[in-house]
C-alpha cells in the first residue's frame, strides 16, 4: 500500500469528516478534530501537502481508534 503524496489539509478534514470527525478548533498551524461522540481527538497540521511520516501516524491513529482498515481508508483518499 502506497500513500498518496499530495494530501492536503482540506482533502485529509473532508475524509475525516466523513468518518465522523469535526473541527473543534485551530490554534497557529494545527487543528483539532473530535469524533461526534467524543472519544477521540487527533491534531493535524495545517500544511499543504501533508508530510508522508505525519500523513502515516494520522493514518494509524485514526484507524486504530475506530477498528478501520488502513487500506480502506488510504482508497477514500
Amino acid at each position: 500500500m502506497k500513500l498518496p503524496r499530495d494530501v492536503d489539509v482540506d482533502k485529509l478534514v473532508r475524509v475525516l469528516a466523513q468518518y465522523g470527525y469535526s473541527v473543534t478548533r485551530q490554534v497557529g498551524s494545527h487543528i483539532r478534530l473530535t469524533r461526534h461522540d467524543g472519544s477521540h481527538n487527533i491534531t493535524i497540521p495545517n500544511h499543504s501537502p501533508i508530510k508522508i511520516g505525519t500523513l502515516h501516524k494520522i493514518i494509524k491513529d485514526v484507524c486504530s481508534a475506530n477498528g478501520l482498515d488502513v487500506a480502506e481508508f488510504v482508497t477514500s483518499l
